[in-house]
């Protein structure tokens, strides 16, 4: 028997269900605050990525999926969709009629990482990015559309951490700091940090291994390098969270694994889910439009792991299960052929119908109604056909009720309507 990818999964009926909530909630909220949908395409030419990710990031360096095409050009499988939509936005002009735009994605991305609780090797983000606008204002209002939308999927246990990286004028201070630091510091750091201390030492701050998190203890903050832009700018973020009454927590430690972002950046994290805490984050990348080719124009945006949320979900899956409304229990040759019909021309009017056509008993098909959840059932044999009237069981209460044949349809719309 052939079995799934490692590091890959199905998601099954009854959790596609929880999903398509998750989905819907997030669309709505989007756009209740003009957020547009963009579709960006599964497959990019590497150099996107390379570009826009960073070159000495583990994303580029360890667990994308590239390959050649036919034409030896190198594509690769978005581990992202933030520069995709970057792309996108500066392919198409779409900053021509005005330049302040903003976007939500929703699909699956892909990396090869080892695979554990919450992360996968195909997994889905939900992204939104906003074009277009510097103001700080625009970071708080990501991190308050996060929070909103955790609140309205009943997550539990969650928690704003916020930092700033500065920009290109005051970060390479930092960085020097941070080298001599590391140089001078004792103790042990792992393979990965000893490589990044070289070449991109702000993602030893970011390291999970306990080792590297000692040594790291007394690390410069990046907060003390902030020029006066920046320091203004990450002010204004926090004043206006606590305007909002959103807490959050300064995290000198939160770097994210993408080159790109500038000053604010943010992680939605739980307690839910081990090491690999955050649920979701983001930040500002202003200079990344220019980086790919456009023009100079600032963007923030998020990104929220729908596996993760999933699980963390203090939804009950069971409860967006889709039952049947009506069940048609149908005996005969002729009593089938006509309840067929039925069933058709109410799946239509948007009720939702299940029959049976295994031949089974009255009693058979009652257990399978049963087995199905359907609310009611519809029970038309010879005797009914004769009689010129079918019998509608409500499951629940056990009531039966006789309709007339000429107006099944319309008797269970109206029934419905009433509900």
């Amino acid at each position: 028997m052939i079995q799934l990818i490692r590091g890959f999964k199905d998601i099954l009926p009854g959790e596609v269900e929880l999903w398509q909530h998750i989905e819907k909630t997030a669309r709505g909220l989007f756009e209740n605050f003009g957020f547009r949908e963009i579709r960006p395409p599964i497959l990019e030419y590497t150099e996107l990525f390379a570009r826009s990710i960073g070159q000495d990031t583990d994303i580029v360096e360890k667990e994308m999926y590239t390959f050649s095409d036919r034409k030896e050009e190198l594509i690769t499988l978005r581990p992202e969709a933030t520069a995709s939509v970057v792309r996108s936005y500066i392919q198409h002009k779409l900053y021509a009629k005005d330049p302040v735009r903003k976007f939500y994605t929703i699909g699956p991305m892909f990396r090869r990482e080892r695979p554990q609780k919450g992360r996968y090797r195909q997994f889905y983000q939900i992204n939104a990015e906003v074009f277009g606008s510097e103001s700080p204002l625009v970071d708080a209002h990501l991190i308050f559309l996060l929070v909103t939308l955790f609140s309205r999927l009943s997550v539990p246990d969650t928690e704003a951490h916020i930092n700033s990286l500065g920009c290109p004028i005051c970060r390479p201070k930092f960085k020097e700091a941070l080298v001599d630091y590391l140089s001078s510091a004792t103790g042990t750091l792992c393979s990965d940090c000893l490589r990044r201390r070289e070449r991109n030492p702000l993602r030893v701050l970011d390291c999970k291994v306990p080792s590297c998190r000692e040594v790291m203890a007394g690390a410069p903050s990046l907060a003390d390098f902030l020029c006066p832009e920046c320091s203004s700018h990450f002010s204004m973020v926090k004043e206006s969270l606590e305007r909002l009454q959103i807490p959050f927590v300064i995290d000198k430690r939160l770097v994210r694994g993408l080159d790109y972002y500038t000053r604010t950046t943010f992680e939605i994290q739980t307690t839910f889910l081990g090491a690999q805490n955050a649920v979701a984050g983001g930040g500002r990348y202003d200079g990344l439009v220019k980086a790919l080719g456009g023009p100079d124009i600032p963007a923030a945006g998020f990104a929220i792991g729908i596996d993760r949320l999933a699980e963390i979900s203090g939804l009950n899956k069971n409860d967006f299960e889709a039952n049947p409304d009506i069940f048609v229990a149908a005996m005969g040759e002729e009593s089938t052929k006509k309840a067929f019909e039925w069933s058709c021309a109410l799946g239509r009017e948007g009720i939702r119908t299940e029959m049976d056509f295994s031949g089974k008993s009255l009693k058979g098909l009652m257990k399978r109604a049963d087995k199905l959840g359907a609310a009611r059932v519809l029970i038309v044999g010879e005797k009914e056909m004769q009689d010129g009237s079918v019998i509608l069981r409500n499951m629940a209460t056990k009531e039966q009720t006789s309709i007339p044949m000429a107006r099944v349809v319309q008797a269970i719309q109206e029934l419905f309507k009433k509900d």
